[in-house]
């Protein structure tokens, strides 16, 4: 029995889909303990592309479980809509492999237009959100005025709930001139979807002990990535959520001495989706390529991402966040061509050489990167499944990015296929 935590290094799209999809095949159970949908995974298996962005990564695999925690907030109304999307591409689902924790919070229609509203305020200072009510929602759970799951199942207290959410929000609408929003509106859509839901949903915690206890493997599936963490990324450019490994047992009801393994999922460069601190951005001719070749556009949103090298100084620190024992390297394939390759070792800020991130808003702008050059290769390793056919040049890369972020590469991806993985280790079986 192992239970592996999956997470991202950077600030998310590192290909945490497709790894979580690959080692679900050993999983009894996968879950999504944070975050909402605004997390896109994509996923390609036998040349068939699903788009996941709620549901977690591994119920695309035949006699696979997959949890929705307590610690994601969910829009029941997308919910739906993505199962049938997925039931429609001839994904079977039911209550017997899908599991909504009955404790979790709601995104609710006013919770988007709230979002929407206040990032449209921002003009150059967008903190780069979906829109789609996932900060809105984690502010009412901590304002103790959410409604969760088990609210759908009384008639009378979720009305009751509903109008004191909107009469609290309607204050804010006519403050900035807006119209005021009637709960009555989706009232009885809201008790609809909450029917069609009901046989998913039970007490996370409950299940995932009777798991644990019975020696499975459990795969926990982070979204987004480490530096979008609402403690320890670079805020306010943040998601509402906590993305770091400790999350992991809160959002779903397990103690923290029940996780084995940390695997960091890290791409073979650095993106990130919208506005906020970016050390190794490359505006230029690199930049461009390596967003080109890589199809670097958000899965929910479909934004361009900004694109940089490789940020050695980022990882090392998420390893520490996270205490993660072992790194999947992904996108690897898309570094094909390129003469030179940079990996940042190092940041100059004010003429002083620091080896991490700085908190401090203003200090994360002004770093500058420190690069080491390397040796690029000829022809493709697409496909490649040994990493004894890997160019040098190749093995040499991988090599000095395990000293750089002192963590060990045990997972290669060298294409979106599922089955162009390079397997070093077990992540379920590491002693």
């Amino acid at each position: 029995m192992s239970n592996v935590v999956v997470i991202g290094t950077q600030w998310g799209d590192e290909g945490k889909g497709k790894i979580v999809d690959w080692l679900s095949e050993k999983a009894n159970l996968v879950v999504r303990f944070q975050g909402g949908h605004n997390a896109g995974h994509t996923l390609v298996v036998d040349e068939k592309i699903f788009k996941l962005s709620l549901l977690p990564s591994g119920i695309v695999r035949e006699n696979t479980i997959v949890l929705i925690g307590s610690g994601v907030v969910i829009d029941p109304f997308h919910l739906k809509k993505e199962i049938d999307e997925l039931k429609n591409q001839n994904i079977k689902i039911s209550s017997e492999n899908l599991i909504i924790s009955d404790s979790a919070f709601l995104i609710l229609p006013i919770h988007q237009v709230i979002d929407q509203l206040r990032e449209n305020e921002k003009n150059s200072e967008k903190i780069g959100t979906t829109g789609r009510g996932i900060g809105p929602s984690y502010e009412d759970k901590v304002g103790r005025r959410g409604l969760r799951v088990c609210d759908l199942y009384d008639k009378d207290e979720l009305s009751l709930k509903l109008s004191k959410l909107y009469a609290f929000h309607n204050i804010w609408l006519k403050a900035m001139g807006e119209q005021k929003l009637d709960p009555e509106n989706i009232f009885e859509n809201l008790w609809d979807i909450g029917q069609m839901l009901k046989s998913y949903v039970q007490p996370s915690w409950l299940l995932i002990n009777k798991f644990n206890q019975n020696m499975s493997n459990i795969l926990f599936e982070g979204a987004q990535g480490t530096f979008l963490d609402i403690d320890h990324g670079t805020y306010p450019f943040v998601t509402s959520s906590n993305t770091t490994a400790s999350q992991a047992g809160i959002g779903v009801g397990l103690g923290p001495t029940e996780i084995d393994y940390t695997l960091g999922i890290t791409k073979a460069y650095t993106t990130r989706v919208g506005s906020g601190p970016f050390p190794t951005e490359d505006k230029g001719e690199d930049g461009i390529a390596l967003g080109k070749k890589g199809h670097e556009f958000g899965t929910v949103t479909g934004r361009q991402r900004r694109c940089g090298w490789f940020d050695s100084v980022l990882v090392r620190q998420a390893v520490s966040l996270s205490s993660i024992k072992g790194i999947a390297l992904t996108k690897l394939d898309v570094l094909d061509g390129f003469k030179e390759i940079k990996i940042c070792t190092e940041y100059l800020l004010d003429d002083k050489i620091i080896k991490y991130l700085p908190s401090s808003e203003k200090q994360q702008t002004r770093v500058k990167p420190i690069y080491e050059t390397l040796k690029g290769w000829k022809g493709s390793i697409v496909g490649i499944r040994n990493i004894n056919d890997f160019p040098k040049e190749v093995k040499t890369l991988i090599r000095r990015i395990e000293e750089l972020i002192g963590c060990p590469v045990i997972l290669i991806s060298t294409s979106p296929e599922r089955s162009d993985t390079i397997y070093l280790k077990d992540p379920f079986n590491i002693d």
